[in-house]
């Protein structure tokens, strides 16, 4: 019997996704990115809306053509259904569902976080799975979380931030230095050339597993102010800022994630999401099997940020178990675990 194809779509926030799956193998994955928000220094909701109408049918029939398949092949259509900008969502689901009537193919509706932790289950060369249970630290624009993953379809959330998101924060205060957005990148490259203890930003002490991320904008922008009677004062020490308020940020990621692992007892952990794709918080994870003899697990930084692999991965695990959603389905923002 020939493994089920599908099709997934991804359209949550400002990325445009398609991607082409064959059981657990990738044969396509076409993103295309919104360069529109960067002239706002954030993601505009409808203008995200429109840019994904306008892109949808092109990614999608790019990503037909580079499987080198034809829609008469496909098997079933996953989808985002949330969460995500609502608008967004709106335009995956409707053209999935739309397409799914004309080629009389189930639907799979996926949750973008979900889709995020079963990355790590693409069949790539050299690429091992974590087995179950798991912690996976999904970290990204809009969501920061801890989840103990129990099987493919039992999650458990540990924590997760009360606030901005690590994401988020990367963005916004790389909007206070003057850096264009996203700044998350940017951010990055340039604390690879500064000195990471020499300004000193707190971490938010809270209870539990939770996060919060407001309180360190809030104290950079403070700083920031107190420094404004040298009007190059950012200029003149942008490398260390960013490599100091990075360095801040993993602290509180990493904080967590340690207290996790002793509380639970688990020794698999893995990292999710598109700050997973920061190169210093990479590093600092995978030392976490010296200090705490752990086993972890990275993505490859095409699967870390918004993109339509995840999503035909997790379809093709429900397609497996006839996990299929009817026409009835509606996007939603708001889409827990």
């Amino acid at each position: 019997m020939k493994t089920p194809i599908i099709l997934g779509i991804e359209s949550s926030c400002d990325d445009t996704s398609a991607a082409i799956i064959q059981g657990r193998k990738i044969l396509s994955n076409v993103v295309s990115t919104q360069k529109v928000h960067q002239n706002y220094g954030g993601v505009v909701p409808e203008l995200a809306s429109r840019a994904h109408l306008q892109n949808i049918v092109p990614v999608i029939d790019q990503a037909i053509q580079l499987a080198n398949i034809t829609k008469k092949d496909i098997n079933a259509i996953a989808f985002t259904r949330g969460p995500g900008l609502l608008g967004s969502l709106l335009v995956g689901t409707s053209f999935a569902k739309s397409l799914a009537m004309a080629l009389n193919i189930p639907l799979l509706e996926v949750n973008h976080m979900q889709g995020h932790i079963f990355a790590h289950f693409i069949e790539e060369d050299n690429l091992e799975s974590p087995s179950f249970p798991f912690l996976c630290l999904t970290v990204s624009g809009g969501h920061t979380q801890i989840v103990k993953v129990n099987d493919y379809f039992s999650f458990e959330v540990l924590g997760e931030t009360l606030d901005d998101a690590a994401g988020e924060a990367f963005d916004k205060i790389g909007k206070l230095m003057g850096l264009n957005y996203p700044a998350g990148a940017m951010i990055d490259q340039l604390a690879q050339l500064g000195d990471p203890e020499k300004f000193k930003f707190p971490i938010p002490k809270l209870e539990g597993l939770n996060f919060s991320f407001s309180g360190i904008k809030t104290s950079v922008m403070y700083f920031l102010q107190k420094n404004q009677n040298n009007p190059s004062f950012i200029s003149e020490n942008l490398k260390d800022l960013c490599a100091s308020v990075q360095n801040t940020i993993i602290k509180a990621l990493l904080v967590k994630v340690e207290k996790a692992v002793e509380r639970t007892g688990i020794k698999n952990i893995a990292i999710a999401g598109g700050v997973s794709a920061n190169s210093e918080l990479r590093k600092k994870f995978k030392d976490l099997e010296i200090t705490h003899n752990c086993k972890t697990y990275i993505p490859i930084i095409e699967y870390t940020s918004d993109n339509a692999a995840m999503i035909a991965i997790v379809g093709s695990l429900k397609y497996e178990r006839s996990l299929f959603t009817d026409l009835n389905v509606s996007a939603s923002a708001r889409y827990h675990l």
